[in-house]
C-alpha cells in the first residue's frame, strides 16, 4: 500500500503538469481562462523603464528550452479583508514549477512584481513550500528568482528567504535585499541613505546555469562529470614563473587557478567581497572541484574578519555536497589592530579552522609561497587533517616571516639590518 502510494506521489511529481493541462478546458468554459491572458500581457506591459524579463522570460532563460513545468497556475489569495477580496491575479504573484538545466532537473519559482509587487502571501508562499518539498522528496536543487516588496501587508519578512539559501545572486543597479527600506530607515533614524547604499548588488554574477552545472542535485549525489579534451597529465612551464620568488612582491592567485584547472574555466564566488581570498569552482579531470586560494594582490593575502567567514562557509558548503577542496596558501598571518581583535578575529578565524578540520571531503593542499603562524594552521594544514600537503619550490613554512622574527629575537642587538641578512641566510636559504 505505502509502496503504491509513493508511487502515485512520485509520478505526479515528475509529470505535474498533465493535470493542469486538462484543467484547462474546464477553466475555460467557466471563463477562468480568459482571466490567465491578461496576467501575462500585464507582465510585458507594465514593466518599468529598465525593460526587465517578466517571471516567465527568467525562468525561460534560466532552463533548458521547452523544459519548464509549472504548478498551481490558477491559485489565487484568500484574503477578504481591505477590499482584496476584489482584487484577485491568478499565480498570486509568483510562477513555480520544474525543469532541467543541461539536462538535470531542478525546482524554481520566480516572483512577479506586476502582481502585488510580487509580495508574499499566504498562498503565494504555499506555492513556494510545495516546490520545495517535491524538492527534497527527489533530491533536486531549488532556484529561486526573486523580485518582491516584501510580505503583503493585507496579509500580514519575504527578505529574509534568500538569508536562508546556500547562494545568492544578486544584479548590481537592480537587486536590492533589505529588512527594512530606505523610507523606513529615514523615519526612525532620519539617515539618507539610497537603496543601493543599504541593500545593493556589491556581488555580481550572472550565470546561474553554469553555477548549477558545477553541483551535485542534492547530497546524496556526486557532481556531474564533464568531459574534456585538457589532458590531466599536462604540464604549463608558465608556472615556474607566475610566482615571484621575492616574497615581498605581489601576484594574482587566480592566474595560478586558471592554469591548473582544466580549459582554464573557473567560477569565482563572491569575487567582490573580502577579496583577499579567492573561492569558486574548477573541474580537474572532469570532476569538479573546489578551491580556496590566499589573494596576495590584495592587502597580501592575509587573513582578517570577512575572509575567515567567507572562506568557512565554502568550506563547510563544498563538504555537505561532496565536493573536494584544494587550498593555495601564501598568507602572512592574521590582520592586526584593535578593529579586528575588538570586533572578534579569533573566534571568527576559529570558524575557519573549524570547517577544514570537521571536513570530510579530500583536502589537498598547496603553499605557494608563505605559510607563517597561526594562519598557516587555519588554511588546511596537515595539523587539521589535510590530506595531502605539497609545498611549491617557493614555499615558506615559518612561525613568521625573517623580518618580524628579526625584530623579536635580536631586539638588543644594534645592526638590525646584518642580523636580519645573517638570519635569512641561516633559515631562508
Amino acid at each position: 500500500m505505502y509502496r503504491e502510494a509513493f508511487t502515485r506521489n512520485y509520478k505526479c511529481i515528475i509529470s505535474p503538469f498533465t493535470r493542469v493541462s486538462y484543467i484547462h478546458p474546464y477553466a475555460k468554459s467557466f471563463g477562468r481562462i480568459s482571466a490567465l491572458t491578461p496576467i501575462r500581457l500585464r507582465e510585458y506591459a507594465s514593466g518599468n523603464t529598465k525593460e526587465e524579463l517578466t517571471a516567465r522570460e527568467r525562468i525561460d532563460l534560466l532552463l533548458d528550452p521547452g523544459s519548464f513545468r509549472e504548478y498551481d497556475t490558477f491559485v489565487e489569495h484568500q484574503c477578504t479583508d481591505f477590499g482584496m477580496e476584489k482584487n484577485k491575479i491568478i499565480g498570486d504573484g509568483v510562477v513555480t514549477g520544474h525543469g532541467t538545466i543541461n539536462g538535470r532537473r531542478i525546482f524554481v519559482f520566480s516572483q512577479d512584481f506586476t502582481a502585488f509587487g510580487g509580495s508574499l502571501s499566504k498562498m503565494h508562499a504555499q506555492k513556494i513550500c510545495k516546490i520545495m518539498d517535491k524538492a527534497v522528496l527527489v533530491g533536486a536543487p531549488v532556484v529561486g528568482l526573486n523580485d518582491s516588496g516584501g510580505a503583503r501587508i493585507q496579509e500580514g519578512g519575504a527578505v529574509y528567504s534568500p538569508a536562508l539559501t546556500d547562494f545568492t545572486f544578486m544584479v548590481r543597479d537592480t537587486s536590492y535585499l533589505f529588512v527594512t527600506g530606505p523610507d523606513v530607515v529615514k523615519a526612525v533614524t532620519n539617515e539618507d541613505v539610497t537603496q543601493e547604499e543599504l541593500g545593493g548588488a556589491k556581488a555580481h554574477t550572472v550565470n546561474v546555469r553554469d553555477f548549477i552545472d558545477f553541483l551535485p542535485l542534492s547530497n546524496r549525489e556526486q557532481a556531474p562529470t564533464r568531459y574534456t579534451d585538457d589532458p590531466i597529465t599536462r604540464e604549463d612551464p608558465s608556472l615556474n614563473h607566475i610566482i615571484p620568488f621575492d616574497s615581498t612582491k605581489a601576484y594574482d592567485v587566480r592566474d595560478v587557478i586558471l592554469r591548473l584547472v582544466d580549459d582554464t574555466n573557473f567560477f569565482e564566488v563572491m569575487p567582490d567581497y573580502a577579496k583577499n581570498i579567492v573561492i569558486g569552482f574548477a573541474r580537474m579531470g572532469g570532476q569538479t572541484v573546489s578551491i580556496v586560494g590566499n589573494q596576495p594582490s590584495v592587502s597580501s593575502g592575509v587573513l582578517d574578519i570577512n575572509c575567515s567567514v567567507k572562506a568557512a562557509r565554502f568550506v563547510r558548503f563544498c563538504d555537505a555536497f561532496n565536493i573536494p577542496i584544494i587550498t593555495l596558501v601564501d598568507v602572512p598571518g592574521f590582520l592586526p589592530g584593535t578593529a579586528q581583535e575588538h570586533n572578534g578575529i579569533i573566534r571568527h578565524g576559529a570558524k575557519l579552522l573549524y570547517a577544514y578540520a570537521e571536513a570530510t571531503v579530500p583536502k589537498i593542499t598547496i603553499i605557494l609561497r608563505k605559510a607563517y603562524g597561526g594562519a598557516y594552521d587555519v588554511m588546511s594544514s596537515k595539523h587539521l587533517r589535510g590530506d595531502i600537503n605539497y609545498a611549491w619550490p617557493t614555499g615558506e613554512i615559518a612561525v613568521m616571516g625573517a623580518k618580524g622574527a628579526v625584530e623579536i629575537i635580536f631586539r638588543h642587538v644594534e645592526d638590525r639590518t646584518q642580523a636580519e641578512k645573517e638570519y635569512i641566510g641561516r633559515y631562508f636559504k
